[in-house]
Order: structure tokens, then sequence, then C-alpha cells
């Protein structure tokens, strides 16, 4: 029995355009997305039979694989939900997300700030990669990570709340090797109020998963 499925997307086709167009969200999300769910239950379904046979010699590119495809099923699950096509601008009081917007400019000194630094972040990961604004629970601040693959380079507890995908498969058709070019129209689209609600959810549940004292 599958352990995980592939999402539906909360919208259809079209509805990031012009940022990114609907050939690009329709083979992004039912081939690359499906491919990382279908990766991650194989994965699993290889473990059982390593541990039923004893058998070990492949624990080590096993693991590696478990985290490679559930990472890509989790960042892209909250990708599709990070965007919207009324999206964009900025986080407001006015718009009932000033709770984040003041932790953007605590943690990162001003909106503008943390826009450059996930912007690069995001468009100088080197090969295949995301940029993530991601709940870091010990100092209680936001920061951005710079992750390769899917599950590389991460702080251990953070929660990702936004997300960008900066893998050729997200943008290629349509931008070609303009991956700066992507980023900051990715922009364009960010869903702030779904951004608000995992920092909000991840702010409540705070360290506690976290044995630090």
């Amino acid at each position: 029995m599958a352990v995980y499925t592939l999402p539906e997307l909360p919208y259809d086709y079209a509805a990031l355009e012009p940022v990114i167009n609907p050939q690009i969200v329709e083979l992004h999300h039912d081939k690359h997305h499906a491919a990382y769910v279908k990766g991650a239950n194989d994965t699993l379904e290889q473990l059982a039979e390593a541990r039923d046979k004893e058998s070990w010699g492949s624990i080590n590119g096993l693991e590696k694989s478990l985290a490679f495809h559930l990472s890509g099923h989790i960042l892209h699950s909250i990708y599709w939900h990070n965007m919207t096509g009324d999206g964009g601008g900025e986080p407001l009081a006015a718009d009932g997300v000033g709770d984040l917007a003041d932790a953007i400019t605590e943690s990162f000194g001003s909106f503008a700030g943390f826009k450059a630094q996930l912007t690069k972040a995001a468009a100088t990961t080197q090969g295949s990669g995301w940029g993530v604004l991601a709940y870091e629970p010990l100092s209680g601040r936001l920061i951005v990570e710079q992750v390769y693959d899917h599950q590389g380079n991460v702080g251990q507890g953070s929660t990702p709340v936004l997300v960008f995908d900066a893998w050729e498969h997200a943008f290629y058709l349509q931008y070609k090797n303009q991956k700066v070019d992507f980023i900051e129209a990715m922009w364009a689209v960010v869903n702030w109020q779904d951004v608000a609600r995992r920092y909000a959810a991840a702010k409540e549940r705070g360290d506690s998963l976290l044995l630090t004292s």
C-alpha cells in the first residue's frame, strides 16, 4: 500500500500565467512531483524487503534515495500552495499577515533585504536545488536556506514556510537558462496568506520537538 500520494493542485494549470505557463505546471506536477512520490514509496518497499531478508548491502543508497524522494515530495507539496495567481507584493498588516511581516523585518532588517537574500540563494544554487525561507525554532527566527537537490544544506529542525524551486524542470521550457529571471518573476505569485499560515503553525510548535533543556 502506498504511504505517500500526489496531492491535487489547488488551481488549474493556467492559474499562474504569465509567470509560469500551463505546460510547465502540468509537467512539473503530473510527472516530476509524481516521480518523487513513487520514488519514496518504492524505496520504503525496498527497505522493508531489506529488513525481511536482513540484507543491508544497499542500505546507504536506500537511505539516500528515501531522503531525496521524500524531501522532493514535501518541498513540492509546499511549493504549489506557496503560489497563487493573485499573489505577489509583500506581506502587510492590512492583509492580515502582519505577524509574518514583522518577523521578516526582525529577522532580515527589512523586506527588501529578505527578498534580496532569498532571490540570491535560489538563483545561485549550484545545479539543482531550492531557495527556502524557514522558521528556525531554537532562535525563533526566520532564516534563508540554500537547499541542494532536495535535502542537503539545511538546519535540522527548521520548518520551510516559503520555497522557490530552482531546478531546471521548474522553468526551462519558458525561461531557458535564465534562472535569475524566473526567480525574480516568482515574487509576483507568492501566496503570502499561505506563507503566514505556515509561519504561524511553525511558531506555535516552537522548539517542542527539540529537547534543548
